[in-house]
C-alpha cells in the first residue's frame, strides 16, 4: 500500500535544461534547475542524486518517479523516459508521466475550472491539447496558424490557456465559432519538476500506463544509419 504521502522524485529535459525536485510530506523540499542546449544524458542522473542529497534522501526512500514526457525536444524526451523507466524498474516503484500542457494546466488553471484547450508554441505554430478537469481529452495535435480555426470544435465553456491563447481566440471570433475564454499564459519551467512531482503524487493512488515520449510530430532531423532503441510499451 503507498504512503498518503509519497516520496516523489520527478524530472524533465524535455526543453533545453535538466530539472528535478523531490516531493516528501505532500511539499517540494529541493529543487534543481539547470539551463543546457545538450548534454542532459551525462548530467541527469547526477542531478537526481544532487536533489536526493540536498533533502539528505536516498534512492530507497522513494515510492514513486515522475517524469515530463513532451512534447519538446526529441532527444531530451527520450533521455528523460528511458531514465524514469529503469528507475522504477530498478527501484520498484511506479513511474508516471507528466506532459508539458498537464504542467501549464497545474500552474495556471483556477479551480471553477473544468474544461481548458492548452496551447504550447512550437515552430511555425501550436501544439494543442484538450483537458478535461486536467486529463487529456482525446489527442494532442500540431497546427499553424491558418489551420486552427476550421478544425477545432465547438469551445463554448472551454478556457483557452497557453501563450497562444489571445490569437487562437480571434481566429475562432474569425470563423463564426462559439467564443471561450482565454488567458494568455506560459509553462514556468524552473518549477516544471515541482509541478510534476505535484501531478504524479496525486495519480499514485490508480494504476497509471508506464510513461511514453509525447512526441506530437515526426521529427525533422534526417534518421541515423543505425537504428534508434526502441522504448517498449
Amino acid at each position: 500500500m503507498l504512503p498518503s504521502e509519497p516520496t516523489i522524485l520527478a524530472f524533465d529535459t524535455s526543453v533545453a535544461h535538466c530539472a528535478a525536485a523531490l516531493l516528501s510530506g505532500g511539499r517540494i523540499v529541493a529543487q534543481r534547475y539547470e539551463e543546457m542546449a545538450k548534454g542532459q544524458g551525462e548530467r541527469l542522473i547526477g542531478l537526481l542524486g544532487d536533489v536526493l542529497d540536498d533533502h539528505g534522501a536516498v534512492w530507497a526512500d522513494l515510492d514513486g518517479i515522475g517524469v515530463g514526457i513532451g512534447p519538446g525536444n526529441f532527444t531530451g524526451i527520450r533521455i528523460a523516459v528511458s531514465a524514469a523507466r529503469g528507475l522504477a524498474l530498478g527501484l520498484g516503484v511506479p513511474a508516471i508521466g507528466v506532459s508539458g500542457f498537464e504542467i501549464l494546466h497545474r500552474a495556471s488553471a483556477r479551480t471553477a475550472e473544468s474544461r481548458h484547450l492548452i496551447s504550447l508554441p512550437h515552430r511555425g505554430g501550436y501544439y494543442l491539447q484538450e483537458l478535461l478537469d486536467g486529463r487529456h481529452r482525446g489527442a494532442a495535435i500540431a497546427m499553424t496558424d491558418p489551420d486552427v480555426a476550421p478544425v477545432l470544435d465547438d469551445l463554448t465553456g472551454t478556457v483557452i490557456l497557453g501563450e497562444n491563447a489571445h490569437d487562437i481566440a480571434l481566429l475562432m471570433a474569425q470563423a463564426d465559432k462559439p467564443s471561450a475564454i482565454y488567458r494568455d499564459a506560459s509553462v514556468p519551467w524552473p518549477k516544471a519538476a515541482g509541478l510534476i512531482a505535484q501531478i504524479t503524487a496525486d495519480r499514485m493512488a490508480t494504476p497509471q500506463p508506464r510513461p511514453a515520449p509525447l512526441y506530437i510530430r515526426a521529427p525533422d532531423a534526417a534518421p541515423p544509419r543505425d537504428p534508434a532503441p526502441v522504448i517498449l510499451p
